[in-house]
């Protein structure tokens, strides 16, 4: 069925009242109408939708889309109700509909009055509707996120694979596979699981001019940043993304107790809640959502203002979608990205348990989204480049990096020594690798290898690795260096990085220049105290310390760093307010906190403190109920995995909860647990350590106790241990 231009845009301005196609729509239109396969890649806010739907309308029989959540199937439904006279116009079919309203829905099928059917790929693989299908003439499928077929994908689903043997089964006609993210792998890998290898391929623009990205170190204080961002975005939508479910709910907690009108999203809530939190959100009755990754599929909410990820993405690809959910409007759109390296080792350590092949794939898009949050680069040239897109500005103006100040320095000599090193090792390992062998670090891969033996081993000891990775991202979008996405991400060196090898030319790289009346350097100054008050943190340290003597304990023990700190920006001066400090629970308190309240209360009183009440950051307390029920299996001696697996945590996540509660003042003992897992004489030197440390830092005390002698994991619960035995 071929239609002329002046029709489609006839057919356009009748059905959605538009006077013209934006992009490729009208040429993925007509493909489809055509007969024909198509891969359509455009981003969020170019309008994919109507590649479908227009098409579906005027076309013989009904459209089958296949989308991932029951929320954007609704959303799109009641989207197309809108623009018809008839209701039956579009329908889903998925498990929030009682067996009578599928039976009105296929009513509806049958007798022609429907265009579009949306169905789960879970749903269309059931053999009843599958059956059904058989008997309707279907017009083309369309298979929207596509992205989640790939294992590269980012929301990877099993039925997702099985997509083109349901289609086959039901009858065949046209495919379009539709995402708005997806590289050359995950393209490649949604084309041949679809058998749509000859499809026409519609690529757009990954550019979103109107964004703005930025990526902030992830602090302590983190809650503190997002409250006070947030709050200068009074009266504009925005949406929080978290990555694990608890996270939500407690960060939502800790906003509507800070006046933000927020709501929490995960789909470990009840569909109805989940529903009306959607809702509130859309319709403006709250002002922010937290969300995991669930949220936003399909949402047509035009005018988000900010997009923040509270923890690092899991992928450049989900980053990229989720970043794209802001200003689809084409007005403003501020997407920031709060990270720190423990985020990232989490979700490694996460992934140990799943097979070889698969940690390898997300140790890969780690990498990824690692190095664009440490690059110094333009960030937007950054991502384009992972979509395979050039980016010719080498300033774009509209992110964090683009507007700061740097120097250029020549890095030639570096990069011909990495280049040789590629090639000596025949092209057969990642950047973590070959910056391992420079650098000199004496990691497991380099040994088993005896790359340590190695000429270049240890050349650029005295560099950065920052700074080493900063070259090989350089070079490759200079086109020296590329990726091989067949084997996971093995350095490969183009023709033009071979005649770099026997011609150097000048290689710069920008370096950060720092204000000259800075007195120390960045790092620095980040370590220093985030009170409020210095002088009040000054001598509530040397309260601290004479504690400390005379109880012969270390400072940390009673109250750590972040405590004390919190305690001069809030001044607590009752019992209440004190427990209400992070890491003072009521144990610490009342065993502690007496000598500070007297010492803040004096302090106030002598300086005639206005005490800033109204910009403290309230914090929610955590769920009681799960509190006392871990206490209460830690006290019958439960296995620490088996808990945390009934809790449906991680073993990580259950040794914060412990942290937390021990943290507090709550006395526990997981000796029964450590006699299992780590050898005596290695707990007695960690519990040494602590004895003599000046800080509690684990990272601190794996360096000083080296990490290829301790498990960090037994240096964490010796580490309770000592604090729950000496603090509380």
């Amino acid at each position: 069925m071929k239609l002329s231009h002046e029709e489609l845009i006839g057919a356009l301005q009748h059905h959605f009242g538009f006077e013209a196609f934006k992009g490729n729509q009208e040429a993925i239109i007509a493909s489809v109408m055509d007969g024909k396969d198509a891969f359509v890649l455009m981003p969020t806010g170019g309008g994919k939708s109507l590649c479908y739907q227009l098409p579906a309308l005027l076309m013989d029989g009904v459209a089958i889309v296949i989308s991932p959540l029951i929320a954007l199937m609704k959303n799109q439904v009641d989207a197309m109700r809108n623009f018809s006279e008839e209701d039956g116009v579009a329908h889903f079919i998925n498990s929030s509909l009682s067996r009578p309203e599928i039976a009105a829905v296929k009513d509806d099928v049958m007798h022609g009055k429907t265009k579009l059917l949306y169905l789960a790929p879970e749903s269309l693989n059931k053999d009843e509707n599958i059956d059904f299908l058989k008997e309707v003439k279907i017009s083309f499928y369309a298979v929207d996120e596509a992205h989640c077929i790939s294992e590269w994908g980012h929301d990877f689903r099993p039925e997702y694979r099985n997509i083109y043997s349901m289609t086959q089964r039901i009858g065949k006609a046209p495919i379009m596979a539709l995402t708005a993210t997806a590289t050359e792998k995950v393209q490649h890998d949604i084309q041949k699981n679809l058998n749509i290898l000859d499809a026409e391929i519609f690529k757009s623009s990954f550019n979103r001019p109107n964004l703005y990205y930025e990526v902030r170190p992830k602090t302590e204080d983190v809650n503190k940043e997002v409250i006070r961002f947030i709050r200068s975005m009074e009266g504009k939508s925005g949406i929080v993304y978290c990555l694990a479910r608890r996270t939500v709910e407690e960060l939502a907690g800790i906003l509507s107790a800070n006046n933000i009108s927020a709501l929490p999203y995960h789909a470990g809530m009840d569909a109805a809640t989940r529903s009306a939190n959607q809702d509130a959100f859309l319709m403006e009755r709250v002002q922010v959502i937290v969300a995991t990754i669930a949220f936003g599929m399909g949402i047509d909410k035009p005018d988000v203002r900010f997009v923040l990820h509270y923890d690092v993405p899991k992928s450049l690809e989900g980053y990229y979608q989720e970043t794209g959910r802001a200003g689809r409007d084409g007005g403003e759109g501020i997407c920031i990205c709060f990270f720190s390296t423990k985020d990232i080792e989490r979700m490694r350590r996460f992934a140990r348990d799943k097979p070889v092949a698969e940690q390898d794939i997300n140790n890969q898009l780690l990498f990824e989204t690692q190095s664009y949050a440490e690059s110094p680069f333009c960030r937007r040239k950054l991502l384009l480049h992972y979509f395979g897109e050039e980016y010719e500005p080498d300033n774009c103006g509209n992110c964090d990096n683009c507007k700061k100040t740097y120097r250029m320095e020549d890095e030639s000599e570096l990069l011909g020594i990495i280049i040789e090193l590629v090639l000596q090792l025949n092209e057969r390992f990642k950047s973590d690798h070959i910056v391992d062998i420079i650098h000199g670090n004496r990691t497991a891969a380099v040994m088993s290898y005896h790359h340590d033996e190695l000429e270049d081993f240890g050349i650029a000891s005295d560099e950065d690795e920052s700074t080493l990775y900063t070259i090989i991202r350089q070079a490759m979008i200079a086109g020296y260096i590329k990726k091989d996405i067949e084997s996971y991400g093995d350095l490969k060196i183009t023709a033009e990085g071979r005649k770099y090898a026997k011609h150097p030319v000048t290689f710069e790289i920008p370096i950060e220049v720092h204000n000259e009346d800075e007195d120390e350097p960045m790092e620095t100054q980040m370590a220093g105290s985030s009170a409020a008050d210095d002088v009040l943190f000054s001598i509530l340290k040397d309260l601290r310390k004479k504690l400390s003597k005379k109880m012969d304990v270390p400072p940390f023990v009673i109250f750590q760093d972040p405590s004390l700190e919190a305690m001069a920006t809030t001044y607590p001066i009752t019992m209440e307010e004190l427990q209400n400090i992070p890491g003072v629970g009521a144990g610490k308190a009342k065993r502690y906190g007496a000598e500070f309240i007297k010492l803040i209360k004096d302090y106030v009183d002598e300086n005639e403190i206005i005490r800033p009440e109204d910009l403290r950051v309230r914090t929610v307390a955590h769920d009681s109920t799960r509190k006392i029920s871990i206490i209460q299996a830690i006290d019958r001696r439960v296995d620490l995995d088996d808990l945390a697996e009934s809790k449906g945590m991680s073993l990580d996540e259950l040794l914060e909860e412990i942290e937390a509660i021990v943290y507090s003042g709550t006395k526990l003992n997981i000796n029964y647990f450590i006699d299992e897992v780590v050898d005596p004489d290695e707990r007695n030197d960690i519990y040494e350590y602590f004895k003599q440390a000046e800080s509690d830092n684990i990272h601190v005390a794996m360096e000083e106790l080296g990490y290829d002698d301790y498990d960090e994991l037994h240096v964490r619960l010796v580490r309770i241990q000592f604090h729950s035995d000496l603090g509380n």
